[in-house]
């Protein structure tokens, strides 16, 4: 009989995620097969998959295994390969928690985007704390543009790339069925995540996602941090050169979540995580899944 595989589904402000156990990394997980995972209707569903795997037994974070013994090797819905997901982090984390593999307190996973600080509130459904590292500001002039409309944007790098567009209304961004143009194309030789975003008043943003590899998501994590990095530097404020602390509040269609620029640079994330089912994939369907 063939070996039954777990997984489980949580998400963090409605970015949800397929969760596949594998400390050992013997599966064997093809784009195919993860597009297939994701599928919402021939499929379990999600914006993604976080494959666990210890650092030590997965050839790109080998590397990380003395810093991190998690590695989150992370694919979209379409079965490519991500550097990072802020949302992933917080439900990579509250997966280790609730399978006994970690506490309350902090925590390092290893990502490809490098080693991430977590750290995990107190209680089984307590707000996780993930340590972005720095955002980059690469140079260089960016244009958004969805049907005639046409925006300044600012390219950010959370790890991953990210081009936000500061726009008068959400509406504007349109469907976001496909992705919008963004240009010039060689700012972005391995695609980007296209931020549409509001600015409220009081350090208060609002924003939508078109995710590479994944659409339109109800939340994206680093998205999140780039749009209020953007906003801040947009007012003239870097925590890095006043040596004042930044918070801004971000709702998303999933939820709200919270973001602290400090004035080391670093940017941390604050946000729910929750675990929502717990199953067993069918072997014949997971073998002819791709």
């Amino acid at each position: 009989m063939a070996t039954r595989i777990g997984f489980l589904k949580g998400h963090g402000t409605q970015n949800d995620f397929v969760i596949i156990p594998d400390p050992g990394n013997a599966l064997t997980l093809p784009a195919s097969r993860i597009a297939a995972l994701c599928d919402r209707r021939a499929g379990v569903g999600g914006d993604g998959v976080l494959h666990a795997v210890r650092s030590a037994e997965h050839p790109e974070a080998r590397h990380l295994a003395d810093a991190a013994e998690w590695f989150m090797d992370y694919r979209n819905a379409d079965g490519s390969v991500a550097e990072m997901c802020g949302n992933g982090v917080r439900v990579f984390a509250r997966y280790l928690q609730r399978a006994g593999l970690t506490g309350e307190g902090d925590l390092a996973v290893a990502t490809r985007g490098g080693v991430k600080r977590v750290h995990i509130a107190k209680g089984d459904d307590g707000d996780i704390t993930v340590g972005m590292g720095r955002a980059a500001l690469p140079g260089g002039d960016v244009t958004v543009a969805v049907g005639e409309r046409r925006w300044p944007a600012w390219n950010v790098n959370m790890g991953n790339p990210h081009a936000v567009a500061l726009v008068s209304d959400l509406a504007h961004a349109g469907a976001l069925l496909t992705a919008p143009s963004v240009g010039p194309a060689a700012a972005y030789p391995d695609g980007v995540n296209v931020e549409f975003a509001v600015d409220l008043g009081e350090r208060h943003l609002t924003m939508r996602v078109h995710e590479r590899g994944s659409g339109e998501t109800r939340s994206c994590g680093t998205g999140v941090c780039a749009v209020a990095v953007a906003a801040a530097r947009a007012a003239g404020e870097d925590p890095a050169v006043t040596g004042t602390q930044l918070t801004h509040t971000v709702d998303v269609p999933g939820g709200r979540l919270t973001v602290t620029q400090r004035p080391d640079g670093e940017v941390e994330l604050t946000g729910p995580a929750v675990i929502v089912a717990e199953g067993t994939l069918d072997p014949e369907w997971l073998a002819h899944a791709s």
